[in-house]
């Protein structure tokens, strides 16, 4: 609570609200995009583990098989209605928590709980998909089935992947049109003379760029930093980073998933290794570097969380702009937004309209 005075000196007492106003208290500027979106981690599915998980305003329930393979469901039971979350998989089927009916991989009812005939009912599959280490469903518009797949990116070293997840308000969108926004780059990560290697190149559901920069390091100062990214639709990027000075290499798969209107959450995964020493006997060399990239970890995935950290607030508050006033520097963002076009249902409002006939060249200043 803060006091304050009002302007004939009396004092009023309440609650204030300090600093701008979340994304979520702000219309919907964009809606949901299409394509397959993160909802849960790999080891988090172990078999007999039933998840509940939110995606563009519903729920998705999520378990596996005895033989490895997933399933995700629509969260209601057709028999009363009953969430599927609260329920059990027993062998391969799911087993409702109200009436204890159990249906089967192929979704259809097997048994009930009175020792009658089972209904001609069953649970609604979604289409779901598992890539480094994450697991992906899929949710379109209209509701076409899955029409492109995942890429199954490269994961670095042998160390187990670090996982984190957040959530906050704003759009999806932002997190994957962070990685052509250079200028964000130095303005607010503080990289130095960055350079692009190479144009970023929009193809069909993907892109990819590549960076040459320097970031600052504790007890080595700058040191150059190498980066290249690759992006799967509006639910996947795939950062790789290399530091020849020091050796280091990470690999990060970045996946924002819609939940609600204005709300999202951002899951990654995160690998390390470091470089073998060219100068030692190969298996002292492979235990070098298995020893440093184990030192190396902690402090890596702290760095990169707190990186990653520094655009929270920024998504947590802004507005989408359409169309935006760009500046020489800015990246492409233009191209990029419309690229996005691909990814919304036709009529959909605040983006940017398809492009046709040939392609166009890189440009940082038209949107």
């Amino acid at each position: 609570m803060k006091r304050v005075s009002s302007g004939d000196g009396k004092r009023v007492s309440g609650h204030f609200t300090q600093g701008p106003t979340p994304a979520t208290s702000l219309p919907p500027q964009l809606p949901y995009p299409d394509g397959w979106f993160a909802v849960a981690f790999t080891p988090e599915l172990t078999p007999g583990t039933v998840l509940t998980r939110p995606l563009q305003g519903e729920d998705v329930v999520l378990y596996r098989l005895r033989d490895g393979r997933l399933r995700a469901v629509r969260p209601h039971c057709p028999h009363l209605g009953a969430h599927l979350g609260r329920g059990t998989v027993e062998g391969d089927d799911l087993v409702c928590p109200f009436h204890r009916f159990a249906f089967g991989p192929d979704g259809r009812c097997t048994r009930t709980s009175y020792g009658t005939p089972p209904p001609a009912a069953a649970v609604t599959h979604l289409a779901v998909r598992e890539a480094n280490d994450t697991v992906f469903v899929w949710r379109h518009h209209d509701g076409r089935a899955p029409f492109w797949e995942l890429p199954d990116w490269h994961m670095l070293g042998d160390l187990p992947s670090h996982c984190d997840t957040w959530e906050m308000p704003g759009h999806a969108q932002d997190a994957v049109e962070n990685a052509v926004d250079f200028g964000h780059f130095t303005a607010l990560h503080r990289w130095s003379d960055s350079q692009r290697a190479v144009p970023v190149d929009f193809d069909g559901r993907a892109f990819r760029l590549s960076m040459r920069t320097r970031e600052r390091v504790p007890l080595f100062g700058e040191v150059a930093l190498e980066v290249d990214v690759e992006a799967c639709g509006l639910s996947r990027l795939h950062v790789c980073t290399r530091m020849p000075r020091l050796g280091l290499r990470t690999c990060a798969m970045i996946a924002p998933t819609m939940i609600a209107p204005s709300r999202f959450q951002v899951r990654q995964t995160i690998r390390i290794a470091a470089a073998e020493p060219a100068r030692l006997p190969a298996p002292l060399a492979r235990w070098v570097s298995r020893t440093a990239a184990r030192l190396l970890r902690g402090p890596a995935i702290r760095a990169n969380a707190a990186f990653v950290a520094e655009d929270f607030p920024i998504w947590d508050s802004k507005r989408y702009v359409s169309p935006p006033r760009l500046a020489q520097g800015d990246g492409p963002v233009g191209p990029f937004r419309r690229w996005t076009r691909q990814f919304y249902p036709p009529d959909a409002v605040g983006v940017p309209a398809p492009q046709s006939g040939a392609a166009r060249p890189e440009s940082e200043v038209t949107a």
